[in-house]
């Protein structure tokens, strides 16, 4: 049995429902919704197979919704090619109105007028012309962010593909200059990793999308553009503002991303519920030579605060077209699991590669054979960053097993915080968790190395450990003889709290 989690996105080639059971028998834990495509209708139809599915397969299946977040965008008439060393001016919608100028009516000018972006366009040209300049014009669909752009600063488009360096700054535009070749289309995402922008975490999309996600009660908002513990704070009160008082709300997954996240990591992954090296964008903010340290270090600060962590981003992509991975994709998933990942993504691989139930099945072959290994192993146990008695008396339920060689760790988890705790030590020992709680069940498939059990209605520990020690009996992960550590987490009223020790499966 694997310890590490597989989250695989779903699209076209992955939405039916025989492909989705036949991903989930092969390895996948969690599905990914990304809500910059689809419509809500296809998402809903995607959430009702996989809870189907979740029933009939008796296994948690997590659903993580990604909002797009607050992305910046090109509107440009018709693509620009580029060179390097060609000129483009840069300005935003909030100046449109003021860079339109009166042109003679020619059938050129009546052709541009057919948009708002194009008018504004052909003015920008019109103005260079009168300026003597004949610079192409892009513009970026979010008001006043020109503004902080200033002389030096990168302008990078579709993801990265066309890099711009900022010469010239001018009223309500910049100039840039192109460092290589490409080509700038309309309606591509732009990324400004030199500026600092004041973005709002939520854009109106978003709201719209995290109405929607709410109301279907997923189990993970995957949160785009994270730059501050302010933004995660921002979307859980509006969360909290679409729910009833006392129901639960979706975990928040912090996607780290951008410059500015990676200087408030800490606080970050404090303040969220899980987090995600999301490596795509954070290899166009930051030198993509040090992207690898990058992964290891937001891996680190995720353990040491006991929060899930996924690494994210073409672990397998060749895999879109091919039945099988590069070597060094391969070595990709392989070091993700050594570094001790909860979590390993797919994106286009599942959602719209030729070959989606291979590529989960390829991820999980490539976990088991590393987990096999001894590179895998921990030769003392991972550091917390905060200290409790309930911490400690985890770590000794942890040390128990580690020292007697158990089977496996037996827990009872309602919330799931003692299961999270636990798997954050990383035991050699299987880890059967038992809730009555059907959102804690489909929480931990997130969770490294957790194997979750659900009895719903049933509350009371004794009967809840045996239970679970039958069931993982009956599945034939536990057998008669192996020995087990048992351990009771604190109840609703915070008040019991029982080592049970060392039991022999009977």
């Amino acid at each position: 049995m694997k310890q590490t989690k597989i989250v695989a996105t779903i699209g076209p080639a992955s939405e039916a429902k025989d492909t989705l059971r036949k991903m989930i028998e092969a390895g996948m834990n969690v599905v990914r919704l990304n809500f910059s495509h689809g419509e809500h209708a296809w998402h809903k139809s995607v959430i009702n197979r996989v809870r189907e599915l979740s029933e009939e397969l008796h296994t948690p299946i997590g659903i993580l919704a990604d909002l797009q977040g607050p992305r910046i965008r090109t509107e440009v008439e018709e693509t620009i090619e580029v060179k390097k060393g060609t000129r483009i001016r840069v300005s935003d919608i909030s100046h449109r109105s003021d860079l339109l100028l009166p042109a003679s009516p020619t059938p050129h000018s009546r052709r541009l007028e057919s948009s708002p972006q194009a008018r504004f366009a052909g003015a920008l040209a019109r103005r260079a012309g009168e300026q003597g300049g004949d610079d192409e014009t892009i513009l970026l669909d979010m008001a006043g962010i020109i503004e902080n752009v200033k002389e030096g600063h990168a302008v990078l488009i579709e993801d990265g593909l066309v890099e711009l360096t900022v010469a010239e700054v001018g009223e309500n535009f910049v100039v840039a200059v192109a460092k290589n070749e490409g080509a700038i289309k309309n309606r591509k995402g732009v990324i400004l990793p030199d500026s600092h922008l004041t973005l709002d975490i939520l854009s109106e999309k978003d709201k719209k999308d995290l109405r929607f996600i709410v109301d279907e009660g997923v189990d993970f908002i995957g949160v785009s553009f994270v730059g501050s513990a302010e933004d995660i704070a921002t979307v859980r009160e509006a969360m909290k503002a679409m729910l009833p008082a006392g129901v639960a709300m979706p975990k928040i997954v912090s996607k780290i991303e951008r410059k500015v996240a990676i200087k408030n990591l800490v606080a970050i992954v404090k303040a969220s519920d899980a987090v995600m090296v999301a490596r795509g964008d954070l290899g166009i903010e930051m030198p993509e030579s040090e992207v690898a340290v990058l992964q290891k270090h937001i891996i680190a600060e995720s353990l040491r605060s006991a929060k899930p962590v996924i690494v994210a981003t073409q672990m397998l992509r060749s895999m879109t077209e091919n039945p099988r991975p590069t070597r060094a994709e391969v070595s990709d998933v392989s070091n993700a699991v050594i570094d001790h990942a909860d979590a390993v993504m797919l994106s286009e691989e599942s959602a719209m590669g030729k070959y989606p139930v291979e590529t989960v099945a390829m991820m999980a072959e490539i976990i088991e054979k590393t987990e096999e290994s001894p590179f895998d192993d921990l030769y003392q146990s991972l550091d917390l960053n905060f200290r409790s008695d309930y911490a400690v008396m985890i770590r000794s339920v942890y040390e128990l097993a580690q020292s007697f060689h158990t089977k496996a760790i037996l827990l009872l988890s309602m919330s799931g915080f003692t299961a999270r705790l636990l798997a954050h030590f990383r035991p050699e020992s299987k880890i059967f968790v038992a809730t009555n709680s059907r959102q804690t069940w489909n929480d931990l498939s997130l969770v490294w190395g957790i194997d979750p059990y659900l009895f719903e209605g049933d509350t009371k520990l004794d009967t809840l450990g045996k239970r679970l020690m039958d069931e993982a009996k009956k599945d034939g992960k536990l057998a008669v003889g192996d020995q087990v550590v048992v351990f009771h987490g604190r109840t609703p009223d915070q008040e019991t709290l029982k080592l049970v020790g060392i039991r022999e499966v009977r």
